[in-house]
C-alpha cells in the first residue's frame, strides 16, 4: 500500500487549502474526494465576500485553489472513502476506498455536507422533474417560468437572486417571518422586486410528469393553500457527513457536528477535522483557515 504523512479526505475549500499548506511542508500527501473537488461549492453561483474577489463563483474558486494544490500534493477525484482503520504502528490508519487502499500518519476528515431535504410529500417523486437543490445545474431549464425557492438563509437568498437573473419568476417561501440571511442579500431581494411568502412551510409537491403545483401551509393559522409552479429549489440547510468520523470514535456534538479544538484536532490523535462537517460558521474563508491550521497542526505533530 502507498504511504502518505497526511491523508485528506473531501477536496473542498478547507481540503484543497489543507493540501495546499501540507504540500508546501515537505510531507507526502494524499487527497481524496468521492466526487469532483469542489463538492457542493461547485453548485454556488457568485460570492461577493471571499477576500480579493469582488465577485466569483464557486466552480471558478474551486478551480483556481484545485490548481494551486495538485503542485504539491496528490489529488484522487471519483475515489470514495469506505473505511479508515487506526493501526498500532508508525502509519496509524489505513484508508479503504472503492479503488484502494493507503496507509497514513494523519487524517484530516474534510468531508463536508449534503443538501438536507423538506421530507415533502412528493419530493422524492419529482426529483429531476421539477425538484432541484442546485440553482446553478438546473436553472437554466426554468427561465420564464414561475418556481419558488424555499429556505432563509444566505444560500438560499443567493440563489434566488441568480435565478431571477437567468430570467425566471421567482417567489421565496419561508416558514420564519424574517430571514436569517445577511441584510445586504435581503436588501437586493427587495430591490429586485422578488415576491416573498413568509410563514409558510411546503407541505406536498404534485403533478404530472413534471411538477406543476405546491401545497403550502401558514405555520400560523394552519390554512393550506395551492400555488401553479413549474419548479422548486430547495435550500433548508445542510447535513455534515459524520460516517467516518463516527467509524474513528471521533465525538460529535448534539447538531451531528465534529467537535475540534483551537488546533482543528479531534479527541482522536491524530484526527483532524475542518469545514462545513465540524462546529462552528460554514464559511469559504473559514473552512480555508481551518484547512491552513489543521495541516500546519499534523506536520507539528509528526516532528
Amino acid at each position: 500500500m502507498e504511504k502518505y504523512d497526511i491523508v485528506i479526505v473531501g477536496a473542498g475549500p478547507g481540503g484543497l487549502t489543507a493540501g495546499i499548506y501540507a504540500g508546501r511542508q515537505g510531507t507526502k500527501n494524499l487527497i481524496i474526494d468521492r466526487d469532483l473537488a469542489g463538492g457542493i461549492g461547485r453548485e454556488v453561483p457568485e460570492m461577493e465576500n471571499y477576500p480579493g474577489f469582488d465577485n466569483i463563483s464557486g466552480l471558478e474558486l474551486i478551480e483556481k485553489m484545485k490548481a494551486q494544490a495538485v503542485k504539491n500534493c496528490e489529488l484522487h477525484e471519483n475515489e470514495n472513502v469506505l473505511e479508515i482503520i487506526k493501526n498500532d504502528d508508525e502509519y496509524r490508519f489505513t484508508i479503504k476506498t472503492d479503488k484502494d487502499s493507503y496507509l497514513s500518519k494523519t487524517v484530516i476528515l474534510a468531508t463536508g455536507s449534503s443538501h438536507r431535504e423538506l421530507n415533502a410529500k412528493g419530493e422524492e417523486e419529482f426529483k429531476g422533474k421539477g425538484v432541484s437543490y442546485c440553482a446553478t445545474c438546473d436553472g437554466f431549464f426554468f427561465q420564464g417560468r414561475d418556481i419558488i425557492m424555499v429556505g432563509g438563509g444566505n444560500s438560499a437568498l443567493q440563489e434566488a437572486l441568480y435565478l431571477n437573473n437567468l430570467g425566471a419568476n421567482v417567489t421565496v417561501v419561508h416558514r420564519r417571518d424574517e430571514f436569517r440571511a445577511q441584510k445586504h442579500l435581503q436588501e437586493q431581494i427587495n430591490e429586485k422586486g422578488i415576491n416573498i411568502i413568509y410563514n409558510a412551510t411546503v407541505e406536498e409537491i404534485k403533478g404530472d410528469m413534471l411538477v406543476d403545483t405546491v401545497v403550502l401551509k401558514d405555520t400560523q393559522t394552519g390554512e393550506l393553500s395551492e400555488l401553479p409552479i413549474s419548479g422548486i429549489f430547495i435550500s433548508v440547510g445542510y447535513i455534515p457527513h459524520t460516517e467516518l468520523a463516527e467509524q474513528l470514535g471521533v465525538n460529535l456534538d448534539e447538531s451531528g457536528h465534529i467537535i475540534i479544538d483551537k488546533e482543528q484536532k479531534t479527541n482522536i490523535d491524530y484526527v483532524y477535522a475542518i469545514g462545513d462537517v465540524c462546529v462552528g460558521l460554514k464559511q469559504w474563508v473559514v473552512a480555508c483557515g481551518e484547512g491552513a491550521v489543521a495541516a500546519t497542526s499534523a506536520y507539528h505533530d509528526l516532528k
